[in-house]
């Protein structure tokens, strides 16, 4: 049996606590019941917990982001759409980075950045895509 050794995915952050809010309402993980406001460290767990599903952990660091992403989060929205997701994304802080939707609306994705820069990707939806 395969196990994912993927334990975290971890962003550095000016405010962990900040950023771990915006990113829980992208992804529906919870803020552990441990963390608080103003901790250097703030996790993100899957609720439920899935076995294999890394947590997301924001990490206090003392300077800005400066550069692009090597490694950013691609998201499927599970109900709604891309579009609905993206508004509602830029809603909560996001900054619209990238628009590569495709002029008939169909494909594409979008590219934002959270509150404090780092990118994300808003694709279609599994029932656009015709999958759910």
């Amino acid at each position: 049996m395969f196990v994912n050794p993927v334990r975290h995915i971890t962003f550095n952050a000016l405010d962990p606590y900040a950023v771990a809010r915006f990113w829980s309402a992208v992804t529906g993980f919870s803020i552990h019941p441990d963390d608080q406001e103003g901790d250097d460290e703030i996790l993100l767990e899957p609720q439920p917990a899935q076995p294999g599903v890394p947590g997301l952990l924001f990490v206090r660091v003392p300077d800005a982001k400066s550069l692009r992403n090597r490694v950013h989060l691609d998201i499927q929205p599970p109900t709604g759409t891309r579009d609905e997701t993206v508004e509602r994304l830029i809603g909560l802080g996001a900054k619209l980075v990238d628009d590569r939707r495709a002029p008939d609306g169909v494909l594409g994705w979008v590219v934002l950045e959270d509150p404090e820069g780092n990118e994300l990707c808003i694709e279609r939806s599994a029932s656009e895509r015709g999958l759910g």
